[in-house]
């Protein structure tokens, strides 16, 4: 790409914000230009309004200590400085929807990370190795937007990650039920254990909107484009239960799994290491060599060891095995916010570059 396209971040001060900063440093297509947060943010340098609140495990980038953090109610004045936005705004559903609909209105793609348009009809849903066609619905959302250029395009929750890459690796075998259980790590609540101390050695088998979540969004990302909307898959059938656990980073998944046509072990795995998608046939610059790694001891996968595969954007399986209720069981692994947040978004805004849905203004 000659010229980098200019990148604002909505919500840049939270913790998913912080890590947009530090995935887009040096990127070869992006360059971060603008940052809007809330009004109280608002007019303080980048560096001051997050103050002692950096997150991230590398420092803060020197190109965006000094840029003047804008109001991020302030639509109009913010999309004339990019090309397009990511958002990870910190407000309710309905205000999430009204803004990041403005912003598309100002003829700027918006690519989200919020749940707020998860069940737009005519919005995409994507996982860029598994359904990047579903980007097809975009023109029928611009038709409804009334512009040529502006959009919303949203990635799903970072705990279906671990294990809906599996359903579409193994989608010839049809995957009709799962039980599932999610642990999940505490920065997907926006947390480090300094913020939750009550999390060290601590389990709560609660997070508020998750399971629901976790159930139905993979059935969106398996459906199909039909009419200018996203028809949700009718199977499988998903049950899921989310506990939060005295982790930093990465959401492990225990699933149990039956099939219409049972498969072997052995063509499972196969079907895992060799699934690839838009992003590696496009060699799209965020996009992991290798989608799926299996691994073969039976100790793996496991947070410390497994969650940064492929710079935190690949998916580690491991356990498979037949089970005496279920044809198979297995454990998912997945970096919640990188692949799960705003990593999966950046690489939905790379594949929507390469697809042309978004270019300079």
């Amino acid at each position: 790409m000659e010229q980098k396209l200019r990148v604002g971040i909505l919500g840049a001060t939270g913790m998913v914000g912080q890590r947009f900063i530090s995935l887009l440093e040096n990127h070869p297509w992006f360059e971060v230009v603008t940052v809007a947060a809330s009004p109280r943010s608002a007019g303080k340098t980048y560096e001051e309004a997050v103050g002692d609140r950096w997150k991230m495990d590398t420092p803060m980038p020197e190109a965006v200590k000094k840029l003047v953090v804008l109001n991020v109610n302030d639509v109009e004045h913010v999309a004339s400085t990019v090309d397009f936005v990511f958002s990870a705004v910190d407000m309710s559903k309905e205000e999430i929807k009204a803004i990041e609909e403005e912003y598309a209105k100002t003829e700027t793609p918006v690519v989200s990370n919020n749940s707020a348009h998860r069940w737009t009809p005519d919005v995409p849903m994507v996982v860029p190795e598994i359904n990047s066609d579903h980007f097809d619905v975009i023109l029928d959302q611009k038709k409804r937007l009334g512009t040529t250029r502006g959009f919303i395009a949203v990635k799903p929750n970072c705990s279906i990650q671990s294990y809906a890459p599996c359903l579409a690796a193994w989608k010839e075998f049809g995957p009709k039920e799962l039980v599932v259980t999610t642990y999940q790590a505490i920065s997907g609540a926006g947390k480090t254990f300094k913020d939750w101390p009550e999390m060290v050695g601590n389990i709560i088998p609660f997070i508020g909107g998750e399971e629901e979540k976790s159930e139905q969004e993979p059935l969106r990302v398996l459906g199909k484009v039909e009419n200018g909307q996203i028809v949700k898959a009718e199977l499988p059938k998903i049950t899921c239960q989310c506990v939060r656990v005295p982790v930093l980073n990465g959401h492990t998944a225990a699933v149990f799994i039956n099939f219409e046509k049972k498969p072997t072990k052995e063509q499972l795995i196969e079907k895992l290491v060799n699934f690839k998608g838009f992003p590696q046939e496009a060699e799209l610059p965020s996009a992991p060599k290798q989608f799926i790694q299996y691994l073969e001891d039976d100790n793996r996968p496991q947070v410390t060891l497994d969650v940064d595969y492929e710079n935190g954007m690949g998916v580690s399986i491991g356990r498979l095995r037949e089970d005496t209720m279920y044809d198979y069981k297995f454990i998912g692994l997945s970096h919640n916010t990188v692949r799960g947040a705003a990593g999966g978004a950046v690489l939905c805004a790379e594949a929507l570059t390469a697809k042309g849905y978004i270019a300079k203004k």
